[in-house]
Formats: C-alpha cells, sequence, structure tokens
C-alpha cells in the first residue's frame, strides 16, 4: 500500500495544537511539504522545528487569526506552486445553548469555518485539477451525524461544512480529487478540557466526574488522542485513499450512534 507523500505539498491549518499539529507532524513524516496556519507565530516556529526533514521537506507557515477572512485571502494568494493536500481545521465555536446564541457567533462561525474553507479550497483546486491529484480533508465534528447537546453554533455551523464538502466531492471527484470530513469525538485537547470545565461549573461537578461521564458514553471507555485522529487524515491524504470521497470518518471510539 503506497503511504508516501514524497513531493506532495500540503496546507494544514490550526497546526500549532491539537489535531492539527498531529496532522501535520504525521504527514510530514510520510514525506509530505508542510504549510502550516495559525494566529501564533512563537508556536508555529515550535512546530516547525518537530516537522520531519529526513526525506528533504521544506515547510513554512502563514501566522494569521481565522477571524479576519479577509487577511486569511490576501496572505493565502501570495502562496505560490501546487497543493496537493489542504486540511482544513480550525477551533470551534463556544458552547451554549442554540436559543442563547448572539446572531454574531452564528456570523463569526460561518466565515472562520465556512468561509475560510472556501478560501482555501478556491486557492488549491487549480493545481489539484491540474495534478489531477488533490485531497481536502475536513476536520469537524460527529455532530454532522447527531448533533451534541449544549454545542448549538457548533451543530449549525459543522453541519453547513458537511454539506458544502459533500457538494464540492461531487464537482470535483472526476479531477483525482477527494473531499472528506474527519469527525474527531472526544479527543484529549485543549477543547475537550474547556468543554469539561464549563460542564463541570453548570454542573456543580468536579472536572474528573464530568470527564469520567464522558468516557462512559464511549464503548472503548477513554478519550481518544490527537494522534488518533491524525492517522485517518493521513490515511486520507495519501494515493491509497484515492476512491474514498465524500463521506464523513468518525474516528470517535464507537461513540456515535448512528451508522
Amino acid at each position: 500500500m503506497d503511504i508516501s507523500l514524497i513531493n506532495k505539498n500540503a496546507i494544514v491549518c490550526g497546526s500549532t495544537q491539537g489535531i492539527g499539529e498531529a496532522s501535520a507532524i504525521l504527514l510530514a513524516s510520510l514525506g509530505a511539504n508542510i504549510t502550516l496556519i495559525a494566529r501564533n507565530e512563537t508556536k508555529l516556529l515550535d512546530v516547525i522545528s518537530e516537522l520531519d526533514i529526513s526525506k528533504g521537506q521544506t515547510h513554512g507557515f502563514i501566522a494569521i487569526d481565522f477571524r479576519d477572512s479577509e487577511k486569511l485571502k490576501k496572505e493565502v494568494d501570495l502562496l505560490s506552486g501546487t497543493y496537493h493536500i489542504l486540511v482544513n481545521n480550525t477551533g470551534g465555536p463556544a458552547s451554549g445553548p442554540i436559543a442563547n446564541a448572539k446572531l454574531e457567533s452564528f456570523e463569526s462561525a460561518f466565515k472562520m469555518h465556512l468561509i475560510n474553507n472556501q478560501i482555501l479550497v478556491q486557492k488549491v483546486v487549480t493545481g489539484m485539477k491540474k495534478e489531477k491529484y488533490g485531497r481536502i480533508i475536513n476536520i469537524i465534528s460527529t455532530s454532522v451525524k447527531a448533533p451534541i447537546p449544549g454545542l448549538g453554533v457548533s451543530n449549525t455551523i459543522r453541519a453547513a461544512v458537511a454539506n458544502w464538502a459533500k457538494t464540492l466531492s461531487i464537482e470535483l471527484g472526476a479531477y483525482g480529487i477527494t473531499v472528506n470530513n474527519v469527525l474527531p469525538g472526544y479527543t484529549n485537547t485543549s477543547r475537550l478540557k474547556s468543554l469539561i470545565d464549563k460542564k463541570a461549573k453548570v454542573q456543580k461537578k468536579s472536572n474528573e466526574e464530568v470527564a469520567n461521564m464522558m468516557k462512559s458514553q464511549v464503548p472503548a471507555g477513554r478519550f481518544g488522542e490527537a494522534e488518533e485522529v491524525a492517522n485517518a487524515v493521513a490515511f486520507l491524504s495519501t494515493s491509497a485513499a484515492s476512491y474514498i470521497n465524500g463521506i464523513n470518518v468518525p474516528v470517535d471510539g464507537g461513540r456515535t450512534k448512528s451508522l
């Protein structure tokens, strides 16, 4: 099975921590040249230093806050060359009931997730078509299969991204480009820690009690690790996954109750 990514160029968003960082490290280990995108330049430099260069890879980064879509477009337009892999990944919206959500929360989340994804796809898709090789992978959420209580804005926006991705997969499939969504379950990241902390305060329980309750919902009996989600991202990026297109891939230890 060919899982080499030598001579492939990848953009990985949200790549200074969690799933984005783990994905960048793994893609680089398979031979890809990585362009990191995140807002903290110091952390970007730290991640760059971790990336494999043993196969002649070269790596770079763009320091940009995803809340500024216009600036993102300007920065991305300056990138040269062909990109074969795009990993769309950014932090999820704040938790809370959907009825209480401010309109600005929907607008901000829509820009950060769907609009920015569109900006990045429009940057890379011409080169992907020319090379007849493209992998667009969106890190979203199991909420596209079953809404998660207390994540009203996230449930809404993630579903929009999933349907955007499915539409893209239909339009781009004939060019050797695949578009797939990876759906992390409870993954041991700073995002999960903040959700546990907020839930513990609301329920007047300890963080450990809340974490144990959440783990009890997972057949695997534990939280996932960022590297386990990155494994799915990496496989979908390779030529071995050339006939997998337009699907949602839960990486959740079996928690999602739908197929």
